[in-house]
């Protein structure tokens, strides 16, 4: 992946069929920025499947680690992995 091109919304908007073929073909991110702050990212459809999958390993990676210090320490005010990421979803959202 290419460093990322920072351009402002006006600049996306005047060419976002460029930066969308930018982020796929080259696998070069644009940052968009609105009144100088970074509010956003393009980036390719597959590189952003990855991203989220290794979020979603991690998560579940951590939460395995959870319920085995859990069951290590007993079962006594412990919860499921399933209400666990309930809550955390909760605490996203």
């Amino acid at each position: 992946m290419s460093e990322p091109v920072v351009e402002s919304m006006a600049e996306v908007r005047s060419h976002l069929a460029d930066v969308i073929d930018r982020a796929r073909r080259e696998e070069t991110p644009t940052i968009i920025t609105r009144r100088g702050r970074q509010e956003a990212v393009v980036i390719d459809i597959e590189e952003y499947q990855r991203l989220r999958r290794i979020a979603e390993d991690a998560e579940e990676a951590w939460l395995n680690r959870l319920a085995d210090e859990a069951e290590s320490e007993g079962v006594e005010g412990s919860v499921s992995i399933e209400e666990m990421a309930a809550l955390l979803r909760a605490r996203q959202g």
